[in-house]
């Protein structure tokens, strides 16, 4: 696949990318425009890396079932009977038939439309209708057992669904450790166990006209701040921020050392009750690449998670949630959770017209992939560098 690259985006244009910051320029044009690129970022990226679908919470019952089309590849989420989220390619054993194309709550079994082949909510086929002949529904060489739906590597993080399609990344708790590690420092494991997730003013989606990687650049620096968000730099400046740059190059972002929730009547969301007390001003903006970006706070956590659909169109879907149930969905912190929402949707549609900008800049044939400020733009260039890595295999973090 390395040399496939190289057939599509000339060499040096991916390894500048991973220069010092100071000679670097960012991924070239057609890492952004349609074309044959695609396949191959679907692959090395979406097929090859733990990628986030969707959450855990919007499937709450067993028997709850999605389907998710990943940059083409048919998935079905489903909760199955013992309350475990599963994920299966959504493809009947039998002749290739899409399962599911709808949200539905199931009782017993997955059928397919087609012959009417059904599978238990762990994917064992269990019925094969008229198999055999009319009315015998079995053959004595048909080994059903053989014929499950496949599987997909998955596991539910921080109410994020997660998947690894190729299955050839390293197991999640591994690969996720790093992050955990550094988040250790501001909550504890039962902080986390109590996010609850809002039930009204807890998702909004908006829909970029662009590639879904302008979204995470833009998330990981600061930079932009007084100029794209007047408002939040009003109190928030430009340098109350601090850069994050995970290594291993798995994640990047920004932090902020004045976080202070500002609500009518000075009121306030309960707090995480093993949050750091040295940083309870403290809040982080972290992107976990590839597609979903990250926030903690002491009152609240959301995550903001990509859906790419095409080279210029990505869904964002907003997820947000509180410290226990009294937060997230009683009546007492309505008007919070409105005025919280209206906060995040505001800010995250001020950024629509940025990131779309850049992918109509992208049209010209002379810009080279930018340069970047050597002091404000280092978390942008680590993911440039960990898109340029999965891409050739080449190892640029160290840069």
């Amino acid at each position: 696949m390395e040399k496939e690259i190289y057939k599509i985006i000339d060499k040096e244009k991916l390894n500048i990318v991973g220069e010092s910051i100071e000679n670097a320029h960012g991924l070239p044009n057609e890492c952004y425009l349609n074309g044959p690129y695609t396949n191959i970022e679907r692959k090395k990226i979406f097929e090859d890396k733990w990628v986030t679908i969707g959450v855990a919470s919007s499937i709450p019952n067993p028997g709850d079932t999605k389907p998710f089309d990943l940059l083409g590849i048919p998935l079905i989420i489903i909760r199955d009977k013992k309350n475990q989220v599963r994920v299966f390619h959504n493809v009947c054993s039998h002749r290739g038939y899409k399962l599911i194309n709808e949200s539905c709550s199931l009782k017993n079994v997955l059928r397919c439309p087609y012959h009417s082949w059904s599978y238990d909510f762990e994917g064992n086929l269990i019925a094969t209708p008229h198999l055999g002949g009319i009315n015998k529904n079995e053959h004595v060489d048909f080994d059903k057992s053989k014929s499950k739906l496949k599987e997909v590597s998955s596991t539910v993080w921080l109410d994020l669904i997660m998947v690894n399609i190729s299955a050839n990344e390293l197991p999640f708790e591994e690969y996720i450790k790093p992050l955990e590690d550094r988040w250790s420092k501001f909550w504890t494991k039962e902080d986390q166990a109590m996010i609850t997730h809002a039930e009204d003013y807890g998702y909004f989606k908006l829909e970029a006209k662009c590639n879904w990687k302008f979204a995470i650049e833009n998330y990981c620096e600061s930079y932009h701040l007084p100029f794209v968000h007047p408002g939040l730099n009003a109190y928030s400046k430009i340098d109350d921020h601090y850069h994050i740059q995970g290594l291993p190059n798995r994640f990047a972002g920004q932090g902020t050392l004045v976080y202070n929730p500002r609500f009518e009547n000075n009121e306030k969301f309960p707090t995480f009750p093993g949050w750091a007390k040295e940083k309870e001003e403290h809040a982080e903006y972290v992107a976990l690449f590839p597609n979903v970006m990250l926030g903690i706070h002491k009152d609240h956590y959301y995550a903001y998670w990509l859906e790419p659909v095409a080279h210029n169109f990505t869904k964002e879907h907003m997820e947000i949630y509180y410290v226990g149930e009294e937060a997230a969905l009683s009546d007492s912190y309505k008007l919070l959770r409105k005025q919280n929402f209206e906060q995040w949707h505001s800010i995250q549609s001020e950024d629509l017209s940025i990131i779309e900008g850049m992918q109509e800049g992208r049209n010209s044939p002379v810009y080279n992939g930018g340069n970047f400020s050597p002091v404000l733009d280092n978390p942008t260039h680590h993911f440039n560098k960990w898109v340029a890595t999965s891409l050739t295999d080449n190892d640029f973090s160290k840069n």
